[in-house]
């Protein structure tokens, strides 16, 4: 990994353990202090490792600079006039007060404590995933509001009042009692799978995969499923549908950084040992009595790990997808039913629930219109992947839908 691809990297990774670590140890009033301790431990790495080059260990120079500067802020700011001045009039030891816990299991511990805190009902759950992402897994604003369909103003309002009612409340940053778990995860695991989707498909940096980002969403996850309280059917249905989905990493984009559709995938890049562990964590979720959707996408994408393109493969992925849109409907759900209607039916009849959705702001909608089309009407599929490629949003996408429309023979 060279110099310039190292930071960013660590600050996806790093960031929001210090942030969490930070928060934990200062509270909510002042999490600001401990966004800007975190950032400003990143900007003297930026400028340090500039002249000397990075050192043995990055995570462990960021984590000393961090609690560094933490220690220096309980010193001389209002947190130690106020909160360690009244241990000094009581002669209890100080040395707490000074010493920052970056051992790997209070990071954590800190951060599974701090998903449930910002998942508190007393903010909206718009501004509770806008949060999550933005501490906990260092999401820029230009991305949240990406992923929130909306602009960098609305987001920044958004998390500052999230912020002051946090802040107003004064809830603690501790793991909640069995009910309030219960009330709470619901919106923990929307974040994990907004994080995993944005990586999975990503429309920022030019990037259509980025690992990072799904591999951050995979431990957040991994976490959840480790611990007694947060053992859930739906958190292993989650991680099982991640673990299914990143098996076929390598197949999905090319050697160009081109997106390779299901279809044209070379099936022994897929990673059956990934494939094995999605397995596992499918068979630990089918307990209880409750279906979640992450359930079902996780039976969808199981059956997508089968190699062969049998009609029982593509029903059994109808009828999930089917009842998916029972629970959870999506225009994404509908459109990729259509897909697999096709495959189980005909593509004649897949064209015509397709065209129903009128997603006409949808790049993959047309995409898709533009296979059922083909060896069908090669007019309508010139023109659908046309379209595709006019609102393509990364130059992978384009390339893909150019090479479409170059196969193409009228």
């Amino acid at each position: 990994m060279t110099q310039q691809e190292l930071i960013p990297h660590l600050f996806r990774t790093e960031y929001r353990k210090i942030v969490a670590v930070l928060c934990k140890r200062f509270g909510f009033e002042e999490i600001e202090t401990a966004e800007d301790i975190a950032s400003d431990t990143f900007l003297i790495a930026t400028q340090t490792w500039s002249y000397n080059g990075a050192p043995p260990n990055p995570a462990a120079w960021l984590y000393n600079v961090a609690k560094n500067k933490a220690k220096n802020y309980l010193q001389r700011g209002s947190t130690f006039e106020t909160k360690v001045a009244l241990q000094i009039i009581n002669n209890t030891d100080l040395s707490y007060e000074y010493d920052l816990d970056l051992s790997p299991q209070n990071i954590n511990d800190s951060q599974l404590q701090m998903m449930f805190a910002i998942c508190h009902p007393i903010i909206p759950p718009e501004a509770q995933i806008g949060l999550s992402l933005r501490i906990l897994c260092g999401f820029g604003i230009d991305e949240i509001a990406e992923a929130f369909l909306t602009n960098k103003e609305t987001i920044n309002k958004r998390l500052f009042r999230a912020k002051e009612k946090l802040r107003q409340e004064k809830i603690k940053i501790e793991f909640p009692g069995p009910s309030e778990i219960e009330e709470r995860l619901e919106t923990v695991l929307t974040t994990i799978y907004l994080l995993f989707s944005e990586g999975y498909y990503s429309v920022s940096q030019n990037q259509t995969l980025r690992k990072d980002l799904c591999l951050e969403a995979m431990r957040l996850c991994t976490m959840l499923a480790e611990n007694k309280s947060t053992d859930r059917p739906e958190v292993n249905a989650l991680l099982s549908l991640m673990y299914f989905h990143s098996s076929r990493f390598d197949a999905r984009i090319n050697q160009n950084g081109e997106l390779v559709l299901y279809d044209e995938q070379d099936t022994r890049l897929w990673n059956y040992d990934l494939i094995g562990k999605g397995v596992y964590y499918f068979h630990k979720a089918a307990t209880g009595n409750k279906l979640s959707k992450y359930h079902l996408e996780a039976g969808i994408a199981y059956w997508n790990t089968r190699k062969d393109d049998t009609k029982e493969k593509w029903e059994n992925i109808l009828q999930l997808y089917n009842r998916l849109l029972q629970i959870a409907y999506s225009p994404v759900a509908a459109l990729n039913r259509t897909f697999a209607l096709s495959k189980a039916n005909s593509k004649a009849e897949a064209i015509i629930e397709a065209e129903k959705l009128k997603l006409v702001n949808n790049q993959f909608y047309f995409a898709l219109l533009g296979e059922l089309y083909t060896g069908i009407d090669p007019e309508r599929a010139l023109e659908n992947f046309k379209a595709a490629y006019s609102l393509a949003k990364t130059p992978a996408d384009k390339q893909a839908m150019q090479k479409k429309l170059q196969n193409i023979k009228l």
